[in-house]
């Protein structure tokens, strides 16, 4: 039988199995010993029998004189726990008991205890050996005995002490383990960019080693990302302004070019300094995205905040009618920093409209319970690949251009706010599409409430 996977699981069971195994070791000597004492007990018995018979007999046979085997009368019926016979010194049975069988005794028994695999038998002489009497006592009362003591001493093992002794070791043990399932619950309820120390507080002494260094691991970490996203952000801060003045420098050749080779190129350079400040504007929101503080204290209402992404995008990208918002009447709660969510709202819609059919809406729709969809049109992409599509730099079967970044900081953000982003093609109730969902809401009670467009 394999052993439990838990800590707890296998101390309870060794308690148990340890308690049990000492109750049977214990058992078998006190029956080993009661034993003993119970072959003393009946060799006594056996012996003062044989004593106290052995005259009684003599007086008998010297009273009849002459003659055969003469069998003891019984009161009435009874099988004999203790039977004897009593011989001459040729070996002739001149006295027996009457429930004895001469042929079960041994015709030349030696004085005192012997015994066989069925009997134990004692030997004693009188009249300088001219009588001898032959006591047997069948073992199998012996042995019904050592097996009642046994199943005495078992049957409160099995009943009693096995399961108690099982269910006192797991409440013991459980309440022992009640410091570490506080720890595991609180690294598991921590988000992704949450490295505060977890501190050693109220924990047993052999578990403080492992908080210490799961603490000294987090701080480790925490430089590491904290070096790495400061590269990722401050590189992106520093190329925007050289971006910038080439883009200037770029579009003021080309208002002063007139050689039409001259100014394709230029077009082309113009182009590539574009999706260089974009790719640098991306790497700025996945350092955000990822360096954690993507929660408030208290949480807000998100509609009025979407209200005013929405409009924003409309504006800066050129969207205007293909973004459709459904936003419900009643307030939705979130924990979500406003900046963050803008970031997660735009990446998800500039996904969706850079990648989707260009003649068809992008919709942007927040249910009551604070679930979160963006849904496109376009191909079905291929569910091997929907799961790569968070990673950085991914991008999915199609032409349009795009740095590979826009999920990657949506699935961070997500994280980071210990929500989940899923994504979903075909969409739900269409054949075709793309979909994105996130969860935004506060948790709590959620009642049904209709959504109005805009």
């Amino acid at each position: 039988m394999p052993l439990p996977r838990s800590i707890q699981g296998r101390l309870a069971l060794g308690l148990c199995l340890g308690l049990a195994l000492l109750w049977i070791a214990a058992s078998v000597a006190a029956l080993e010993a009661l034993r003993r004492r119970m072959d003393e007990v009946f060799d006594s018995a056996l012996q003062e029998t044989a004593q106290r018979i052995l005259p009684l007999a003599v007086m008998e046979i010297i009273d009849r004189g002459e003659g055969g085997a003469q069998r003891v009368a019984s009161a009435e019926p009874h099988r004999e726990r203790v039977a004897y016979v009593v011989r001459d010194e040729a070996g002739r049975t001149v006295l027996q008991s009457h429930d004895a069988d001469a042929a079960d005794f041994p015709d030349h028994p030696p004085l005192g205890f012997s015994s066989t695999h069925a009997a134990r038998y004692y030997a004693e002489t009188a009249l300088q050996g001219s009588l001898t009497i032959v006591m047997a006592e069948p073992l199998e009362g012996r042995r019904h005995a050592v097996a009642q003591a046994a199943r005495a001493l078992a049957m409160p093992l099995l009943l009693v002490l096995v399961p108690l002794g099982f269910v006192g070791a797991w409440l013991l043990v459980r309440a022992s383990m009640a410091p570490v399932r506080g720890l595991c619950a609180e690294i598991e309820t921590r988000g992704g960019g949450d490295l505060r120390p977890l501190g050693a507080d109220g924990l047993p002494t052999e578990i403080e080693p492992i908080a210490a260094a799961i603490d000294q691991l987090m701080e480790r970490l925490r430089r590491a990302l904290d070096a790495e996203r400061n590269f990722a952000a401050r590189s992106a801060h520093e190329l925007r302004t050289p971006i910038a003045a080439a883009l200037a420098q770029t579009q003021r050749l080309l208002a002063e070019t007139h050689d039409d080779a001259t100014r394709e190129r230029a077009l082309q350079v113009e182009d590539t300094m574009r999706r260089l400040a974009r790719l640098a504007e991306k790497l700025m929101q996945l350092a955000r995205a990822e360096g954690g503080r993507l929660l408030t204290e208290q949480p807000a209402d998100c509609v009025p905040v979407l209200r005013v992404i929405a409009d924003d995008l409309r504006r800066s990208t050129g969207l205007g009618d293909r973004l459709m918002l459904e936003l419900p009447d009643a307030p939705v709660l979130t924990r979500l920093d406003p900046d963050a969510l803008s970031i997660l709202v735009r990446n998800l819609v500039e996904n969706g409209a850079r990648h989707g059919a260009p003649d068809e809406p992008v919709r942007v729709s927040l249910a009551s319970d604070g679930v979160l969809r963006v849904v496109s049109a376009g191909p079905v992409v291929p569910a091997d690949r929907l799961a790569s599509l968070t990673k950085p730099f991914e991008r999915g079967p199609t032409s349009a251009r795009g740095s590979g970044l826009g999920l990657a900081i949506a699935d961070a953000i997500a994280r980071g706010a210990r929500a989940r982003l899923t994504l979903h093609s075909p969409a739900t109730d269409r054949p075709d599409g793309f979909e994105a969902r996130v969860s935004l809401a506060e948790p709590g009670p959620a009642g049904a409430a209709p959504t109005r467009r805009r």
